[in-house]
């Protein structure tokens, strides 16, 4: 697959409200060890309002989605991942379609407007340690083929926050003990990628 629609967007977005749904025992649990507990709760509310997305360019679609995101997300994850959705989607524009390379230009724009609103950078033990690795495995020309290499490169990046300690958001507050824990921010961003990977 080399271009990317409206379609597939929406698709994305009900996909990863799917996983997280699945999945959301586990964010409390994760964000329980380290955080205040609610990464799960939160989340499947928001992705299950950005699975009603609607829009008729993969722009429009992640716009509503991001925006979604923002509005019934509480906590610190839904101004992030709406942040990630909304600048990927400026970086889309009003274009039908995207080719793969365009795609992954968006993701890029999305991460960076993740790092400029929390602050964080790789190794701070937040989403971005899935998020960076995946926008940087996700590249070429084949969809399907970069989709599945930045899914496994945001699971690898989850399962390499186990050791660290925080240094950014509420679990820096517990030094030392956060070192240990998976982070929830890494986990959910990990999900996002493999929803996108199993569309294809």
């Amino acid at each position: 697959m080399t271009a990317v629609d409206a379609g597939l967007c929406a698709r994305w977005m009900a996909a990863t409200a799917a996983l997280v749904t699945e999945h959301a025992d586990e964010l409390t649990a994760l964000d329980t060890a380290i955080g205040d507990g609610d990464h799960g709760l939160n989340l499947r509310r928001g992705f299950a309002a950005a699975a009603e997305a609607v829009g008729d360019t993969p722009g429009a679609v992640l716009k509503a989605a991001g925006t979604a995101l923002v509005n019934t997300t509480g906590g610190a994850s839904g101004p992030l991942y709406g942040t990630f959705l909304r600048r990927a989607a400026k970086a889309l524009g009003d274009d039908p379609t995207a080719t793969a390379t365009a795609f992954a230009a968006a993701l890029g724009a999305g991460l960076e407007g993740v790092r400029r609103l929390g602050g964080a950078a790789e190794g701070d033990k937040t989403m971005i340690d899935a998020l960076a690795p995946a926008v940087a495995a996700f590249t070429g020309d084949d969809f399907s083929t970069a989709a599945r290499a930045a899914a496994d490169a945001a699971a690898s990046g989850r399962d390499a926050t186990k050791p660290l300690v925080a240094r950014k958001g509420r679990a820096s507050y517990l030094g030392e003990r956060s070192a240990g824990h998976i982070d929830p921010g890494a986990a959910s961003s990990a999900l996002l990628f493999e929803a996108l990977a199993g569309l294809t």
